[in-house]
């Protein structure tokens, strides 16, 4: 009779324990169609459900708890696991990771360090290693404020979907940035500043640059007339996790006119790797990207390449000191030109992707990257930030006030021990002292006046002349200028501290140029190649006329060929410059495989849109202007 008594107690049991299981995957899978349905809060009620009909199913506590971290619910899910362990075969062990880092995310480090000093093994030694560090950090830095708390942009800025990439060009007017549309598409918006200092006026830009594409990671230049950008014909959640993206440049000739369509890097830049989230330098000769190109640390590294000669050289990956195993992106250099901002979630940090800073050292190497500290840097992401003008405010993304991925763009102060060098800028047109016609794309180098070294390179604009140089203070430059058919310029400028609240406004002025009575020397006009757009190469035609034109030449000695390319008006200044160096440097090729080098000497330069012949408004007009010319100077 007992047995029996035990035999049917024993069924029951094994029954109820059927039943609950049944119910418990019911829930549980009732939990799994809430969270797909984007309905969080149903979700987690039904896999608590599951959890408690079956409190042994590590699988449950796995997605709640997880669900909990994803949402910035960090205790909830230090909660979560911390049950799971305790509850779960083997559950200390298995769940050891995730509750040590939910206990760092919630602000718990000291617990966190007791779950891993239990822990961590030899195995997977890299991983618990992390979690050590950023243990440390947060232990030691995390309630430590560095400057006020941020403060998010009004509601015009931001809003329901996702805001990222805040750039401004030195003027401080206007903000840009990348706006998620339509839950898929990333396009390009901006803000003007009102009167009582806030933003204002908020305007999707429109076509171009954006595109039914996807555009991200904005970056305009310090003059306002360059735009940077990424595009990408795969989507994902953060805008570069499937690749499939190049870097673009548009141009414009005025603040207040159209952009140009959006043209791509060359080769040398964009391959089929991820490319993007560009920034130039505010000299205009450094551009910093991020790219998962094979050769780096790991992850998404930051590389820059060097506009030299005319052209873009081959990329060179920022060094150990800023990249990491992990990745680095959304890459900033300041305009003091030696102060570089960058997302890590590699480098030890708050929890997340936190944002630091390197200086550039004289050598050209970095300083190791510092994290920027609480709180601009918090458990959430932090990511995409910008300096002003004066270095005394941040703007960068965070998704702290809401879930994972939903980023608004803060403001705030920036700490005073990384506020960067002190800078101003210079503003002014490059003029005809006789005409008093305006200069377009005159030479300008700034060089420093007690060393003499170039320190930076740049053009007047194309529509009015205009340029906009920004300068460390306290130094002396000196200010070179050339433009083909006027004589040389040379400025001596004391950058002092009366320019701190005021930029200095300087017109240069040009005297124009005789070239019988300056050069006393002949210049001969032996042949002129045109080229269709955007082509760099010869066709045998071409080398025929270069063979006839050189014939006559090749018994004289004494003499030297001038090549000089030149481009027509379309498209936008920086990328024209480097069409015609490669220009000038085929035909270079072309005429030294001709005449030899013992005999001559070449000098070659590509111009880019300077020295137009005809009008661009037409299509001749700009074939016309798409030349190559090659001269004999004796």
């Amino acid at each position: 009779m007992l047995r029996n008594t035990l035999l049917i107690l024993c069924c029951l049991c094994c029954l109820t324990a059927v039943a609950q299981s049944h119910k418990a995957g019911r829930n549980y899978n009732s939990a799994e169609r809430y969270k797909a349905a984007k309905k969080p809060a149903k979700a987690y009620k039904k896999m608590e459900k599951s959890i408690r009909k079956a409190p042994g199913s590590p699988e449950a506590y796995s997605e709640l708890g997880e669900w909990y971290f994803e949402a910035h619910q960090f205790a909830k899910a230090a909660e979560v696991f911390k049950n799971a362990s305790s509850k779960c075969h083997n559950g200390g062990t298995r769940f050891a990771k995730p509750y040590a880092r939910s206990l760092i995310y919630s602000g718990a480090p000291d617990k966190a360090l007791s779950i891993i000093n239990t822990y961590a093994t030899i195995h997977d030694s890299a991983e618990w290693n992390r979690l050590l560090k950023q243990a440390m950090f947060v232990k030691q830095f995390g309630s430590k404020l560095t400057c006020p708390q941020p403060v998010a942009l009004n509601g015009r800025v931001n809003s329901p979907v996702p805001e990222l990439f805040p750039s401004m060009a030195v003027d401080t007017q206007t903000l840009y940035f990348t706006r998620r549309v339509n839950d898929e598409n990333d396009d390009f918006y901006s803000a003007e500043l009102d009167t009582c200092g806030d933003w204002y006026n908020v305007y999707n830009m429109g076509y171009p640059p954006n595109t039914p594409d996807q555009e991200s990671a904005q970056f305009i230049s310090a003059d306002g007339h360059y735009l940077f950008l990424t595009r990408c014909d795969l989507r994902s959640d953060d805008g570069f996790a499937q690749g499939g993206c190049d870097m673009y440049m548009a141009y414009r000739v005025a603040n207040d006119s159209d952009w140009t369509i959006p043209q791509p890097f060359g080769f040398t830049i964009n391959t089929p790797d991820y490319e993007g989230q560009p920034t130039l330098s505010p000299d205009t000769r450094e551009l910093y990207f991020v790219s998962d190109r094979k050769g780096g640390y790991g992850g998404y590294d930051i590389y820059i390449s060097r506009f030299e000669d005319g052209l873009w050289q081959p990329p060179v990956n920022a060094g150990p000191s800023i990249n990491t195993a992990g990745n680095e992106t959304a890459p900033y250099i300041n305009l003091d030109n030696k102060t570089l901002f960058f997302t890590s979630d590699g480098w030890p940090g708050m929890g997340g992707t936190d944002i630091f800073m390197s200086k550039k050292l004289a050598d050209g190497s970095w300083t190791t990257a510092q994290n920027m500290g609480y709180p601009i840097n918090t458990p959430y992401d932090e990511k995409s930030a910008c300096v002003t003008l004066d270095g005394k405010k941040i703007y960068f993304g965070t998704d702290r006030n809401g879930p994972a991925g939903n980023f608004d763009i803060f403001e705030a102060y920036m700490p005073m021990s990384m506020q960067p060098d002190r800078v101003s800028y210079i503003a002014g047109y490059v003029y005809d002292s006789v005409s008093k016609t305006r200069i377009t794309s005159a030479a300008i180098y700034i060089t420093d006046a007690r060393k003499g070294d170039t320190l930076y390179q740049f053009r007047s604009n194309r529509g009015d002349a205009t340029f906009l140089i920004t300068l460390p203070l306290y130094s002396t430059y000196i200010i070179h200028t050339g433009a083909m058919g006027h004589l040389p310029v040379d400025d001596t400028l004391v950058f002092d501290k009366q320019y701190t609240q005021q930029p200095l406004l300087h017109n240069i002025a040009m005297l124009p140029s005789n070239w019988e009575e300056i050069r006393a020397i002949q210049d001969t006009l032996i042949a002129t190649i045109h080229f269709d757009a955007n082509v760099t190469e010869l066709s045998e035609l071409d080398k025929g006329i270069l063979g006839n034109a050189i014939a006559p030449w090749l018994q004289h000695k004494n003499y030297t060929v001038t090549i000089n390319a030149y481009t027509d008006n379309t498209g936008n200044p920086m990328l024209n410059e480097e069409l015609s160096t490669r220009r000038a440097a085929i035909v270079s090729k072309t005429v030294i495989d001709m005449m030899g080098m013992d005999q001559i000497t070449i000098l070659s330069k590509g111009w880019g849109e300077a020295n137009t012949i005809a009008s661009n408004d037409t299509e001749e007009g700009r074939r016309t202007n798409r030349r190559v010319e090659i001269r004999i100077r004796r």
